[in-house]
């Protein structure tokens, strides 16, 4: 039987796996919540789901016991400043949405991040533990997409990277 492997070398493996970046928000208790995700992806065509996981531990998991609707916004290419802002650990939780450009979602009482290469608005189906993440799966409400020229932003290596 072989050990476990260690987060320290998981982590580094698992890096070289690409992950689209996206920005997840919600309104809770009046505010606007957001964060920045690179475990997303589609679930099912039929009926249109996603999928994206939330450290067990985070503001943004308490604010999904109690709200059931969430918009995504896929970040393009140029977005990397705005990832980062919103992955920084100690940013407030008021106006965390200030300094970016965004408009309210059609469905889901969240916002859209002016810019970005698609949208999606979700109502929360199901969230299931696993490790120190839980899964949150959603049905899609609204979905639109952007600029038919906008890139996309990929997690690699520990970095943002632009793709065309």
């Amino acid at each position: 039987m072989s050990e476990a492997v260690g987060p320290d070398e998981f982590r580094a493996a698992v890096g070289r796996l690409p992950a689209g970046v996206a920005v997840i928000t919600l309104r809770w208790r009046g505010t606007l919540h957001a964060m920045t995700a690179s475990a997303i992806t589609s679930v099912s065509l039929d009926p249109p789901m996603l999928l994206f996981c939330v450290h067990t531990d985070a503001r943004f998991r308490d604010a999904l016991d109690d709200v059931d609707t969430w918009s995504v916004s896929v970040l393009a290419d140029d977005q990397g400043h705005t990832a980062d802002w919103l992955a920084s650990p100690g940013r407030p939780a008021i106006d965390q949405l200030a300094r970016v450009p965004h408009r309210p979602a059609p469905v889901s009482d969240a916002v859209w991040v002016d810019g970005a290469a698609a949208w999606f608005d979700c109502r929360t189906e199901s969230v299931h533990r696993a490790g120190d993440h839980d899964v949150v799966v959603g049905s899609v409400l609204a979905a639109e997409q952007g600029s038919a020229d906008a890139g996309g932003l990929v997690h690699l290596r520990g970095r943002l990277r632009p793709v065309r």
